[in-house]
C-alpha cells in the first residue's frame, strides 16, 4: 500500500488547520521540490501537530532522531521554553548541511544543537534528560532508539514515533519488508511495554505517542 489516508480528507485538514510560518512553509517547500527523497520529510498537518503539542507541553528539552533538512526540528523549537533546548542528530552529512543553513536562518537558531553522526554513539554524550523525544530515523533502529532513550525522559515525558503505520504494509496478513516488519515489532514492543501508555494516531504515515508513566 502506498497511501492509507484518504487524499482528500488529508487535504481538507490542512485547509483547516493553522499554517506554519514563513521560514518553516520555505523550508518544507524547497525539500519538496528539490530532494530526491522528498517523501521522508513531514507534512505540513504533521509539522503543524509536532508544534502545537511541543507549545503545550513548553519542553525544557527536546530531542530528534532523525534532522532530514530540519522541517520537523523547526516546528518542534517553536514550543520550547525561553532557555530551552533542541538537540537533533542526522547521519547523513549531506542533509546535516542542508538543516544547518535552515537553522541559521530561524529566530530560534541558538536553541537548536544539531549532531551529525549515528544517534546510538552521540545519544548517551548529551547527557540530558528529555521531555520530547521525536522518532524518525531507521525503522529498524526503532526498537534500539526507545530502549536507550526510554531512561533518559522524564516521568510524563512523551516519546513521538512516526511512520508507525509504514505505508500501510503493516496491516497486511503477511509483512513483507525488513522496515516493515521492524516498525510492527516496534508497535508490538511499545504495546507490551508496562512503563508507558499509548495512542496511535492515524496522521500521514501514522504517529504513535508514548507517555512514559
Amino acid at each position: 500500500m502506498e497511501n492509507i489516508i484518504n487524499i482528500l480528507a488529508e487535504q481538507y485538514a490542512d485547509n483547516f488547520s493553522s499554517k506554519e510560518d514563513e521560514l518553516s512553509y520555505a523550508v518544507a517547500e524547497k525539500t519538496l521540490q528539490t530532494h530526491p527523497h522528498a517523501h521522508l520529510q513531514s507534512s505540513h498537518l504533521q509539522g503543524k501537530f509536532l508544534e502545537m503539542i511541543s507549545s503545550l507541553l513548553q519542553p525544557a528539552r527536546i530531542l530528534e532522531i532523525g534532522t532530514f533538512t530540519g522541517f520537523s526540528a523547526l516546528c518542534l523549537a517553536k514550543g520550547l521554553q525561553q532557555d530551552g533546548q533542541l538537540h537533533t542528530i542526522e547521519l547523513r552529512q549531506e542533509d546535516a548541511d542542508i538543516s544547518q543553513e535552515n537553522f541559521d536562518r530561524s529566530a530560534l537558531k541558538k536553541k537548536i544543537h544539531l549532531h551529525v553522526g549515528d544517534a546510538h554513539k552521540i545519544i548517551p554524550t548529551l547527557n540530558e534528560t528529555w521531555d520530547i523525544v521525536f522518532i524518525d530515523a531507521d525503522k529498524t533502529g526503532y526498537i534500539d532508539y526507545y530502549e536507550l532513550i526510554l531512561p533518559l525522559v522524564k516521568q510524563n515525558g512523551l516519546i513521538i514515533a512516526d511512520n508507525v503505520l509504514f505505508h500501510g504494509d503493516v496491516l497486511d496478513e503477511i509483512i513483507k519488508g525488513k522496515s516493515a516488519k521492524a516498525i510492527h515489532a516496534f508497535n508490538e514492543h511499545i504495546k507490551k511495554d508496562n512503563r508507558v501508555e499509548q495512542v496511535l494516531l492515524t496522521v500521514r504515515d501514522g504517529l504513535l505517542l508514548i507517555r512514559k508513566l
